[in-house]
């Protein structure tokens, strides 16, 4: 079946028709046409179509309503071949097979970039937008270890942990995949416009909602149940007990996929979160990617073999020997110079060079950790 964007974005606009009428409207009349002449008894035999929504869908066809949805709808797709977009309907090859199955799948996405069969591997990545600078290495560690083994991440775009995974993801070369609350012209927030453009690269933008929406706080759990809907797995990494990232996992459970989520620090911080989802056992505490990956063994039959950090032929001897003294704890700079018989001003360059080939990570006040 072939269903025109075009007729979804008019008939989205029926008030009280949601995406799964929508869903069931299309299956049964197959356009926004045959749907204006079915009769009032046709439209009643639908599951989810009662009397008051039959009345509501003929009211709007035989109003100017339905023209304005029509301008509506062509007024969406000239904007989005103006942003190269492209939509994508449930009924597309190309949408994600993960995101079909869930109980309310948007009936369209908007996308910028690609989405491929690999992205059925996903795992999503969510947390805080506060996080700590622990937080933020291990958002960073977990999506570079996704990426040895080729599985695309997915986040929200928002500030703190998503956006580490999603730089993080784009710096490995791995696919990622940004799902936001908003239209795709409106990134949000405006600080992550290069990052959603590098994304888009590697990658995709989506958002279910038309072109024009403003970021509003009503948008952002509806967008939560498309990230964990994406992914085969959601990893949680620091969150307060009430936050957005909590809803994702509450959402990903609801959709039978895994939860994991990384330990937090007990402290009087409002991150505890993940260790609340660990101790009512709706999350396996999980401390390094081989977690995840036992679990999703069954799903994954077809892993990339890892691909290998910057080898010894790769460094300097002068890298080598300070890659040495980098432990997986942040160290000051000062010390590493000494621990490698080097100068501090040597140091910065050698550290610097190791930064960029992916092999530590500098950390506030010049505190540096192996990645």
């Amino acid at each position: 079946m072939t269903v025109d964007p075009r007729d979804i974005l008019i008939i989205s606009r029926i008030p009280g028709v949601g995406p799964n009428r929508l869903r069931a409207l299309l299956t049964r009349f197959g356009d926004a046409s045959a749907l204006a002449s079915a009769p009032d008894r046709s439209l009643r035999r639908i599951e989810g179509i009662e009397e008051k929504t039959a009345a509501s869908i003929t009211a709007f066809f035989r109003s100017g309503a339905a023209e304005e949805a029509a301008r509506f709808a062509d007024d969406q797709r000239a904007r989005s071949e103006r942003a190269g977009a492209r939509a994508v309907t449930l009924w597309d090859p190309s949408y994600p097979p993960s995101l079909r199955n869930i109980y309310d799948p948007p009936p369209l996405l908007f996308v910028r970039g690609t989405l491929t069969e690999e992205d059925s591997r996903s795992v999503a990545v969510v947390g805080t937008r506060r996080p700590s600078p622990y937080g933020i290495l291990m958002a960073e560690r977990f999506a570079l270890a996704l990426a040895q083994f080729g599985l695309p991440v997915v986040s929200g775009l928002a500030r703190g942990i998503d956006s580490a995974a999603h730089a993080a993801s784009v710096r490995s070369g791995n696919r990622t995949l940004a799902v936001i609350g908003s239209g795709i012209d409106i990134i949000y927030p405006s600080e992550n416009r290069g990052l959603a453009e590098k994304i888009a690269l590697c990658g995709a933008v989506l958002s279910e909602l038309p072109f024009g929406a403003k970021p509003d706080a009503a948008n952002f759990p509806r967008r939560n149940r498309i990230v964990s809907g994406m992914s085969l797995a959601t990893l949680v990494i620091e969150s307060p007990p009430g936050g957005g990232a909590m809803i994702t996992a509450g959402m990903a459970l609801d959709q039978g996929r895994d939860v994991f989520a990384v330990p937090s620090a007990v402290s009087p911080n409002s991150r505890s979160g993940t260790n609340l989802l660990i101790k009512e056992g709706k999350a396996k505490l999980t401390e390094c990617v081989d977690d995840i990956l036992e679990e999703l063994a069954p799903h994954l039959l077809r892993l990339k073999q890892p691909t290998p950090r910057p080898g010894a032929a790769d460094l300097s001897l002068f890298e080598r020997t300070l890659l040495d003294a980098v432990g997986n704890d942040p160290v000051h700079v000062d010390a590493l110079a000494a621990r490698a018989h080097v100068t501090v001003p040597d140091a910065l360059v050698l550290l610097l060079s190791l930064e960029f080939k992916g092999a530590v990570r500098q950390m506030p006040g010049k505190r540096f950790v192996r990645l």
